[in-house]
């Protein structure tokens, strides 16, 4: 049997009440649990490096969002336009989309030392890194939302002498939209990881370089307030994710 949804204010309280019975047991049952501050600090030390080191990790915040922000435009937008391609030639879909899928089988860890080497140490990299990171489930999901109108739809587009512009305006663009919005969901947090791995591998700048400073350095309130910064930040892209969709599904 079907379970009838919640209350509007619980579905706002239970999350908020979720979370805070989870800090609560990390500031104090893990302490009383004997576990070393060393290895999970409470979330109150945690806020204390925001206030004491605000202006570190508002810093290394600005590469990491300018690099996901450019990673996450760059590799959504090349997927749509492949998609659109592959959608309107069959032949173009069956030659590369076999070795679009090859490269993605790589894992990003071992391609990022790879893009290092071509593109050098600068910001230019990490943007790669975070678009092909977005890039693959845009292109695969796209392409199902293109093709997902029916042939009846197709054939009464044909009969009203549609060009394949106003085909693909009023009947392919709109079925793939909800397949769309639901990758760029997930690459809002892939774009960003993208970018902290890229700055693991190279660089000095950026909340990838301050959490393995902080690990190699032992710091493990300030590891620990860099990945809260990190989460946040995907949190925020998938936010803004969420109500453009919402925008763009009503018009």
């Amino acid at each position: 049997m079907r379970q009838a949804p919640l209350p509007p204010a619980l579905t706002i309280a239970l999350p908020v009440l979720g979370a805070a019975s989870i800090l609560l047991a990390w500031q104090f049952l893990l302490p009383w649990l004997g576990v070393p501050a060393y290895i999970v600090p409470t979330p109150t030390a945690i806020a204390g490096v925001f206030q004491k080191s605000f202006a570190l990790l508002l810093g290394n915040l600005w590469p990491t969002l300018i690099e996901a922000l450019a990673g996450f435009v760059i590799g959504n937008l090349a997927g749509v336009l492949l998609a659109v391609v592959f959608v309107h030639s069959r032949v173009l879909q069956a030659a590369y989309f076999p070795i679009v899928l090859f490269f993605n089988t790589i894992p990003i860890l071992a391609l990022s030392p790879i893009i290092i080497l071509i593109f050098g140490l600068g910001m230019a990299p990490k943007i790669v890194i975070a678009a092909v990171i977005c890039f693959f489930p845009t292109l695969v999901n796209m392409i199902r939302g293109l093709d997902s109108a029916s042939d009846n739809e197709h054939e009464l587009f044909r009969v009203l002498s549609a060009t394949r512009w106003e085909i693909f305006w009023s009947l392919r663009l709109p079925r793939a939209l909800p397949m769309l919005f639901s990758s760029l969901r997930i690459a809002s947090a892939t774009a960003v990881i993208g970018a902290i791995v890229g700055e693991w591998i190279g660089s000095d700048k950026g909340l990838g370089a301050l959490i393995i400073q902080a690990t190699f350095n032992y710091q493990s309130d300030r590891l620990y307030a860099a990945i809260v910064l990190s989460s946040s930040l995907s949190i925020a892209l998938f936010a803004i994710v969420v109500l453009l969709e919402r925008r763009a599904i009503r018009y």
